[in-house]
Parts: structure tokens; sequence; C-alpha cells
């Protein structure tokens, strides 16, 4: 009995815990809106590291604050007291520093919860791994030196050996600056039964660097957990994070992505320089006739333009030259992005999250009275919906849609739920591009066109629109070799093949008719646009890309564009 009596009083004390603690989250969420000020309960949130480092732990608990997340310049910091005087000083002090400081009133548990993270940044500092931050004078000195894969990989050995207590840093160190240098848009860091083996994707493919051995990664891992404000102690769940570095007066943005795996986790780095983003419309490699096309197609003052393809095919960096275009003092431009991946003065970017998706942003926009909408990209019904009804009522709005090509767009849409009977008002433009790895004009060789390569070459010249815009040149072709100036790859850079629909009356009728892409296909063809494969087939001529890497990333002989430029 006397047991009985002790468990129920145990069970009395655990529930007025819980009771106090929801007073508490009641209480700060009413504080926020006499204040004005955002509430959010981080108790069940993850704390970013290197947003909390920004503050020391003894100034953050004196004032009774916890910046919690960064993105770029943005801060997000959590407060006891909007109101308190040295709370406003520290933040005074991260906005000299240039942040752009949102508050948020949390609880005295949200506020224990951080600072929990504390511990974490402490013990970092005294393991094996060294110092918590990289070094952006390293990276930017190693960025001279690397110029190679051997490079990278010689450097990476000597370290990796070495009994430093820094090594672990050293060896980030060199793998960011090696991707910089080499121009990666990922890192692979793959654990396999003997080893862990580390890959560059660069221009779209995938490069073996070197194998690490287990002990090493297991030091790496912990470190770029930390560096992305990840749990050390979860290991059998995803997760996902982002650290920023500086190079040359730039901030790089990286996005971590951890899986867990057979043998440990399985960590991809991906990598956002703004530089390679922020591109005019006349470096995407578009021809005279397609440069036309989209300079009146984005001069209209409604509508909707959607780009299609495949993550990583180049979409949003034709979106943003697209907005680069539009551009000027008296339109309102609003982005709703994720992640916000280059900064566009003048344009009003916002990022999605966890708490705010596509179709809240898209919404929230709406009242802002803008002229131009991007939403990053169309997920579901609502978003889709949302969108079309945008572009209807007097707003330009640029999208990305993920389907094979330009016919496949219409059908999408109409899956996702939007009226047939309003596509033909609402969508102008339909367009699909993938990214073609661009010879290397040093050491590209000629090679004669024969064979099945004959063959193809002819069945997608054959009826080819704005022929007369082609190369004279139908015998010859260039194939990759390899030298210093590529890293022995044979390739360096990338250029877009692009396919474009155009609404007009025969589109509009046949998508209100049928979903059929070979029906939309046939009734584009009096257009006279270029399918994709014909696209490519031209920058084959003119010597810009190869066939077999046409052939990488187009269906050279799929029987719907096979019919539709027969």
């Amino acid at each position: 009995m006397i047991e009985m009596t002790t468990f129920n009083e145990k069970k009395q004390d655990e529930r007025l815990h819980e009771l106090r603690l929801r007073e508490e989250e009641q209480l700060a969420e009413m504080l926020s809106k006499k204040y004005n000020v955002e509430y959010v309960d981080l108790t069940s949130k993850s704390i970013e590291t290197d947003a909390l480092a920004l503050v020391p732990e003894g100034v953050a608990k004196a004032t009774e604050i916890a910046p919690f997340r960064k993105i770029n310049k943005q801060l997000f910091v959590a407060m006891r007291s909007p109101e308190r005087p040295d709370a406003l000083t520290v933040i005074q002090n991260l906005e000299r520093l240039g942040y752009q400081v949102r508050r948020f009133i949390v609880s005295s548990a949200s506020l224990e919860h951080a600072w929990d993270r504390y511990h974490d940044i402490s013990f970092a500092t005294e393991t094996e791994a060294g110092i918590l931050t990289l070094s952006n004078e390293t990276i930017q000195e190693m960025l001279q030196k690397l110029k190679t894969l051997s490079d990278v990989r010689a450097e990476i050995q000597s370290h990796a050996g070495s009994k430093d207590t820094h090594r672990i840093s050293r060896v980030l160190e060199i793998i960011m600056a090696g991707s910089l240098s080499l121009g990666a848009s990922d890192v692979h860091l793959e654990p396999e039964e003997n080893g862990v083996r580390m890959r560059y994707r660069l221009d779209g493919v995938l490069v073996e660097v070197l194998m690490f051995d287990a002990p090493t990664y297991a030091l790496i891992s912990s470190r770029l957990k930390l560096l992305s404000g990840l749990k050390l102690n979860v290991k059998n769940a995803a997760q996902d994070g982002r650290f920023s570095i500086v190079v040359g007066g730039k901030e790089i943005e990286i996005r971590t992505s951890v899986l867990p795996g057979a043998y440990a986790e399985t960590i991809v780095m991906r990598l956002l320089d703004p530089t390679t983003i922020a591109l005019p419309m006349e470096a995407l490699g578009f021809d005279k006739y397609l440069m036309e096309i989209f300079h009146r197609e984005i001069a209209k003052p409604n509508g909707m333009i959607l780009n299609t393809g495949p993550t990583g095919s180049g979409k949003t960096t034709t979106l943003y030259a697209f907005l680069r275009q539009v551009h000027n003092p008296g339109i309102k431009i609003v982005t709703i992005e994720d992640p916000i991946e280059y900064h566009l003065p003048g344009v009003v970017q916002t990022q999605v999250s966890k708490d705010y998706s596509f179709a809240q942003g898209l919404r929230s926009t709406l009242r802002q009275d803008p002229d131009v909408i991007m939403v990053g990209e169309i997920r579901d019904a609502e978003v889709a919906s949302t969108a079309v009804h945008a572009s209807l009522t007097g707003h330009l709005v640029f999208s990305t849609l993920h389907t094979n090509d330009a016919g496949g767009t219409f059908p999408r849409l109409i899956d996702m739920g939007v009226a047939p009977d309003i596509l033909g008002a609402a969508v102008t433009t339909a367009m699909a591009q993938r990214l073609v790895r661009r010879l290397c004009p040093e050491c590209r060789v000629a090679a004669p066109i024969d064979g099945e390569n004959k063959k193809t070459m002819e069945m997608l010249l054959k009826k080819i629109p704005h022929a007369d815009e082609i190369p004279t040149n139908r015998e010859t072709m260039w194939i990759p070799k390899g030298c210093e100036k590529c890293g022995g790859l044979g390739y360096k850079g990338r250029i877009a093949v692009v396919e474009v629909i155009l609404m007009d009356k025969e589109i509009e009728e046949c998508v209100r008719h049928t979903s059929s892409e070979r029906d939309i296909w046939h009734a584009a063809k009096h257009q006279q646009i270029r399918r994709m494969a014909q696209d490519g087939a031209v920058k084959v001529l003119q010597g810009v890309t190869s066939l077999e890497e046409l052939g990488r990333v187009v269906d050279l002989h799929d029987e719907v564009m096979l019919e539709t430029i027969a």
C-alpha cells in the first residue's frame, strides 16, 4: 500500500511539472502578442551551434538570450524579455557585425534547451578534432595551391596520417578548398566495408577523389555534424543542417545531409556558391531565336513561366537570369525559395522552413502587392492552384516543376488538380532543360561523324527548325581528351540544352481535350521550336559539347520525340 502511494505521488509530481511547463509556454506566447514579437517553442527543435557560438555562454545566460539559427546573415535570437537593456545591447553588437537579427520570445525551458548545446561547443574544442571552426584564411591559401584532383588527393593524404591535433580541421579545409577550386557542386562521403569513399560532383558527374580510413572518417563526421548544428548522438535517423565559409569576400553556404547507412553515416555537402548562379541570360547558351522568345515572354505583365527538369538541371539559375532581366525600380519582385541560393538586390526573398511552407509563403506574398513572384518549386495541389490563380489576377509568376519534358508540364498540373479550362489563360510558357558538360576548348579533338553517330545526327537534323542558323559543318564533331586546364576530364563547365512550348490557340484546345504528351507535342509542331535533343545536336556541331555527353543527359531515341521531329 505504501509503495502504491509513493508511485501516485511521483505521477502527481510529473503532472504538476508538465502543467507548469505548459503554463510557461502559454505565458511566453501571450507576451509575444503583447510585445508584437514572434514566439517559438525551442524544446523540440535542433539548435545550430554556429549560431549559438556567436554569443559566449556566460553572456547568453546573464542576459537570458540564445541565438539558435543562422541563414547567411539573418540570425534568429531567442529572448526571455524583449525589452531587457543588456539583452538589447548584445543584439546591437550582433547587428554591428552585419547580422540581421530576428527576435523571438521563449520560455525558460526553451532557453535551457538551447544553452545545453554549449556543451557540444566546449566538447568540440577539447576533442582530438581540434577547434570548432574552419579557417577561412587556410581555405583561401589552399585555393591557390590545389589545381587538380591529384593535388587534393596528395594534400589530404599528407594531413590525414599526421599526429597533429588539428589534422581533422586541416583535412576538412583541404576538402572544401579543393571542391571550390575545381568547381564541385557537392562533396560525397560514403562509408563502405573497407573504408570511406570521397567523391566530388564536377559538372554534374561524380568523380572519385580518394578513400578514407574509418577512424579518420569518424572524426570528420563528428566535426561536420557540429559545424552543421546536428546532433552527435543521433546515428539512426536522417539529419539536415548547414554552415558557411567566407572565401574571397563572398559567403558560401554549405548544406549538409546525413543518412544512416550499413557501415556508418553517409554525408553529402552541397555548396551554394553565389557566383555560379549569378548569370545573365546571355551566358546561358540560348540560341538567337530562343532569346527572342524569352525576351518577349518575360516582358508580359502577367502569366506563368514554368521551367521543368530534374534536380540539378539549372532550372533555378535560368529563373534567376529571368528575374535579373525583368528587375527594375518600378516593380516589386518577391521570391519564395528553398533555399535562397543567391541574393538579388532590390528583390524581396523569403525562405521556406518547417513552419513556413511554399503554400503559406505564396498566400502571404500575394498580400504584399507584388508584380512578379518566383516560387522555387510547385510541389503540391495547393501551391499549383494558388500560383495559377496569381497568374490569372495580374501577376507574372516564375516557377519550377518536376517533369521529363516541356510537354509533360500540362498533364502534371492537371494531375495536381488544376482545371484544364484555365491552363490556357494561366500558363504562357512551358520549358524544359538539362545541363551538358562543355568540352574543354584547350584539348578537344576533332572526329568524323560516322556509323551510328551519323544516323543519330541525320535523324535529329532532318527537319530541324531554324536550319539556317546552324553550322554548315555536318561531317565533324569533337570529343574530349583531357589536359591540365580541365583537370584531365576533357570537360570544363556546363551549358543548357532547352525546349519550349508556348501557349497558343492550338495548345489550349489540345490541353482542354487531352492530357496526352504525344498529342501536346504534335499540337506544338507549328511553333517551329527545337526539341531538347535537337538543341543539343546543334551544340555538338558547334563543338560546345560531345554527342556522347548529350546522350548521357537526353534520350536521343525517345519515341515521342522522334515522332514530333519527323
